[in-house]
């Protein structure tokens, strides 16, 4: 017990001063930061390269929207009320499931990337001989990541979003012959502007969150090549609590407990 207590401390130490070297790192690293976003973005297999991270959120959306367009319209249908299948999806899709692929999604592509970088650097020596030459190696190998991912997660987020848009309503519409005008009548009607707004908030903090994680196992990482190894999977197993946690608190703090539904007048 009094180690976990240790290690969360050290943790959310950690993580204060990564935020805290925002502003030197953007200032005295910006030139770094925009490599490493070009890195992160279109680099080989990476976020935006073909067949990389874009291919799998939109994949991963995609087939998440069907099933929510599946189940939910049966779900509806059962008690007559298939015709707000619309904004079923502008309140599933938007508020939960765009967001936490796009998390999961970089959790998985790049945050373990990040955590095997940081951990080849540690026990190579690389990040001990940048302290020795007075260049803070936190703000600069953590911080600049952390901002990196910040940018590159936003298009992660309009694929995502956009796929489980069309996913939904090809599964309602076409697949179990909804009526298209009012599909799209209630899914505009229960989507305001606000709600994508605070999606996409949800989604940036979400990134921060991994990216934070990721580089804190890689950045401690010890015992070679196969500590590497075990910070990757420890860092990616508790990414994705985090990623549940966050996500449910960023909810409440959004929507509130008792949430209403747009432009209808319902709540409660």
């Amino acid at each position: 017990m009094i180690k976990m207590l240790a290690e969360t401390g050290r943790q959310f130490t950690f993580y204060v001063k990564v935020i805290a070297a925002v502003p030197r790192s953007l200032v005295r690293y910006w030139r770094h930061i925009v490599r490493l976003i070009a890195e992160v973005s279109f680099g080989s297999a990476t976020l935006l390269a073909g067949g990389g991270t874009i291919g799998v959120v939109f994949a991963m959306s995609f087939v998440s929207g069907s099933q929510i367009g599946l189940e939910g319209f049966r779900g509806l249908d059962l008690v007559s009320l298939s015709p707000l299948s619309g904004s079923m999806s502008a309140l599933v899709n938007t508020r939960e499931l765009a967001p936490i692929v796009a998390g999961l999604t970089l959790a998985a592509k790049v945050g373990t990337g990040f955590t095997a970088q940081l951990g080849a650097m540690r026990i190579s020596e690389e990040i001990d001989a940048l302290d020795a030459m007075s260049i803070r190696s936190l703000p600069f190998l953590v911080t600049t990541r952390m901002i990196a991912a910040f940018f590159t997660v936003i298009p992660l987020y309009l694929v995502g979003l956009f796929a489980s848009y069309v996913a939904t309503r090809l599964v309602v519409v076409d697949l179990n012959g909804q009526s298209g005008g009012n599909y799209d009548y209630y899914f505009s009607l229960v989507l305001p502007p606000q709600d994508v707004l605070f999606s996409l908030l949800k989604a940036l903090v979400l990134a921060m969150v991994v990216t934070m994680v990721h580089c804190y196992y890689g950045y401690t990482a010890t015992g070679g090549p196969e500590g590497v190894g075990r910070a990757a999977g420890r860092a990616l197993r508790t990414s994705i609590v985090l990623i549940m946690i966050v996500d449910v608190l960023l909810t409440f703090a959004f929507w509130g407990i008792h949430q209403e539904l747009p432009g209808t007048g319902g709540g409660r």
